[in-house]
C-alpha cells in the first residue's frame, strides 16, 4: 500500500464511504484495487475489462473528489460536538437560518433505509434544500413525538432520533472546516438494532 494513501485505507471515514457510494460498481472496483490493494494499471485493466487509460482516469477523478470532500482532520472533537449541539438546538427550534449557517453551501444529505423503510432514493444537495427537508421531518405528523439526542457514532458526535422509546434514525456528520459537509441518516431498522439507547 502506498504511504500517501495509508490514511485513506486505514480509516474508512464517512467521506471515503460516501465517495464509494457515488461510484458505479466497476469504478468502485477500480478505485479499491488501485488505492487499497495497490494493483498496477495493467492488472486492473485486465481484471475489469477496461483500458489502462480509462482506469487511470477513474482513479484520478475519484482521488480529486475525495480530496474535495475529505473532512478537516484538524477540527477537534470538541469543536465537532459544539457544531452538533448547535445543529440540534436549531433543528429543535425550527430555525432555518441558523441551521443553514451550520452547513456548507454544497452539503449532501444521504439516507439509508435498507429497502425496508422509506428513505430518499437520491442524496439531497445544497444547504437550503437539506435544511428545509430536515425541518419538514421535525414538523411532520408522520413522526410524532420525535425525541433527538446527541450520541457517539463511530467515536464522533451524532444524533439519535427516538420515537416512542425506539430508535427511529441516526444522523452521522462529516465536517469541512467549521461547517457540516455531509449528513448520513440511517433509518434501516436492521442497522438501528445495534444502537444503544
Amino acid at each position: 500500500m502506498k504511504e500517501d494513501n495509508a490514511e485513506l485505507a486505514e480509516s474508512l471515514s464517512f467521506a471515503f464511504l460516501t465517495l464509494l457510494e457515488c461510484l458505479s460498481p466497476t469504478e468502485r472496483a477500480i478505485f479499491l484495487l488501485r488505492e487499497v490493494f495497490d494493483y498496477d494499471y495493467p492488472e486492473i485493466a485486465k481484471t475489469v475489462g477496461k483500458s489502462r487509460a480509462n482506469c487511470r482516469q477513474i482513479v484520478h477523478r475519484a482521488r480529486q473528489h475525495l480530496r474535495r470532500r475529505r473532512p478537516n482532520i484538524s477540527l477537534s472533537l470538541q469543536h465537532k460536538e459544539e457544531i452538533v449541539e448547535q445543529f440540534l438546538t436549531s433543528w429543535n427550534q425550527g430555525d432555518l437560518q441558523n441551521l443553514m449557517a451550520l452547513m456548507a453551501e454544497d452539503i449532501t444529505f444521504w439516507s439509508d433505509g435498507g429497502g425496508q423503510v422509506t428513505a430518499a432514493q437520491r442524496p439531497l444537495q445544497g444547504c437550503q434544500k437539506v435544511a428545509r427537508f430536515l425541518l419538514s421531518i421535525r414538523r411532520s405528523r408522520l413522526v410524532p413525538n420525535l425525541s433527538p439526542k446527541i450520541i457517539q457514532i463511530n467515536e464522533q458526535p451524532g444524533i439519535l432520533n427516538i420515537v416512542e422509546g425506539n430508535p427511529q434514525s441516526t444522523f452521522s456528520f462529516d465536517f469541512s472546516t467549521s461547517s457540516i459537509q455531509s449528513i448520513f441518516a440511517v433509518v434501516n431498522p436492521e442497522k438501528l438494532k445495534a444502537v444503544n439507547l
